[in-house]
């Protein structure tokens, strides 16, 4: 019996283990998989858990509830050698320690690239996990409670300011999300004048969603415009320290919620600490059989694949292309690892990995939507209905699916939650400012 361990979960780990124990009798191998995370996050509907229209743990698919025959590890893999055949892990408490292994499976993800901005480490909040999701919700909510107390004025102004930083796929569709629930809000707060809220979207190059053609690029731009953001194209953020936005545009403010979405890098781990072969970016070279190392020296019980993989793109014209790093490539990539890796252990052969795009779709805020196949373009809510069936069905189990849809259901009959639950971000905050007797304290009850 050989042991595969997987690094990372997301949706290429999570889907190799899921469908190597579909493909593999139990004393075939142990598959092992090591994540900080108990759980993968479905990321598309991080912008809807951050809008309210998707619940939070909704968005989440529990490692131990779906894979029944893999080894949960909770920590972090800090450093791979396969020489060794041996990672490094380090647990939420307690020293690292060592666990071998017989294949490995790099499926590590990918990290937030960030950049030397003054402030920018103090002031902003990323969108890539559930918990950030669920923060920026909350802060935006609680910043309307906060602003109808206040009269007109700076404080107020900055209260209702919101900027995003990066007009990628998680950072156009967490905007107009974010956009969307404001507007709501303001029916429920008639002291905030829609006029009052101030939303920016800041991009570095000279469109937005470089996944869609400049066409439609731009129509999402006046899409945004015309509910009262502003676009800021060929604009870097200069600094944020104290709360205060300086652009390089000549733009200065100050900003209640900076959410930065500018990007991936390399995990450290696989960047830094492994002798796998990485390639000038950071990322492990693979190659199009998902196996790590070249065409002509492949790394013996060494697989990679997601966000962190040169993985090739077969079907592009151009020459040495590599697959854009998405969940519609790592859900594939993760399936086919899990065949090659049964095909191989049983002496069979590996399949390289091709897949053709079905299109890029997201979602602009409640009934508003592009979708692109091609030439094929879709706006507003025949699009937003598309990204919404999509998804449903791609996010993994029957269980995660129905509680998605009812979530929409109950979101579309009620409306959404406007209730804010930031304290649960400082819960003992409550407990050591209510005046709790010392003796309570310490547990006597007296």
């Amino acid at each position: 019996m050989r042991k595969i361990l997987i690094v990372g979960g997301g949706y290429a780990g999570f889907y190799t283990a899921w469908k190597l124990e579909k493909k593999l009798h139990a004393a075939e191998a142990r598959i092992v998989l090591i994540d900080p995370r108990p759980y993968m996050t479905y990321q598309p509907f991080l912008p809807e858990v951050s809008s309210g229209y998707v619940e939070a743990r909704h968005a989440a698919v529990s490692y131990r509830r779906h894979l029944r025959r893999t080894r949960i590890v909770s920590g972090a893999v800090t450093a791979i050698r396969h020489g060794a055949r041996s990672v490094t892990v380090q647990p939420p408490d307690g020293p690292a320690y060592e666990v071998g292994y017989d294949i490995v499976v790099v499926t590590a993800g990918a990290v937030t690239r960030t950049f030397p901005v003054p402030g920018l480490e103090e002031e902003a909040i990323g969108l890539k996990n559930i918990e950030e999701a669920v923060a920026i919700r909350d802060r935006l909510l609680t910043a309307f409670d906060r602003a109808v107390a206040l009269p007109l004025g700076p404080l107020r102004s900055k209260l209702l300011t919101v900027t995003f930083v990066g007009g990628g796929f998680t950072g156009v569709e967490g905007f107009g999300e974010l956009l969307s629930l404001a507007h709501r809000l303001v029916k429920s707060y008639p002291e905030i004048l829609p006029t009052e809220l101030n939303f920016k979207l800041v991009e570095a190059q000279d469109r937005i969603l470089p996944e869609v053609t400049d066409q439609p690029g731009r129509w999402v731009v006046r899409s945004l415009e015309g509910r009262g953001a502003q676009v800021c194209l060929n604009t870097r953020l200069v600094s944020a320290e104290g709360g205060h936005l300086v652009l390089s545009n000549g733009a200065e403010y100050d900003c209640g919620l900076l959410v930065w979405t500018a990007g991936n890098a390399p995990n450290p781990t696989v960047r830094s600490h492994t002798d796998l072969p990485v390639d000038e970016r950071g990322l492990l070279t693979v190659r199009a059989d998902l196996r790590v190392g070249t065409a002509s020296a492949p790394i013996e019980d060494a697989w990679g694949a997601g966000d962190d993989a040169a993985v090739p793109d077969l079907t592009s014209p151009v020459p040495g292309a590599r697959t854009v790093p998405n969940a519609q490539h790592a859900v594939r990539q993760g399936k086919l690892l899990a065949r090659n890796i049964t095909a191989t252990l049983r002496g069979g052969t590996a399949r390289r990995y091709s897949h053709h795009s079905i299109g890029t779709v997201a979602t602009l805020g409640l009934g508003r939507g592009i979708f692109q196949y091609r030439r094929l373009v879709i706006k507003g809510l025949p699009a937003w209905l598309i990204h919404r069936g999509y998804h449903v069905l791609a996010v993994p189990t029957w269980e995660r699916k129905i509680r998605v849809v009812a979530s929409w259901l109950a979101s579309l009959l009620f409306g959404r939650d406007v209730v804010s639950l930031v304290s649960v971000q400082n819960p003992r905050a409550a407990f050591v400012a209510g005046g709790v007797p010392e003796e309570w304290k310490a547990g006597t009850g007296e």
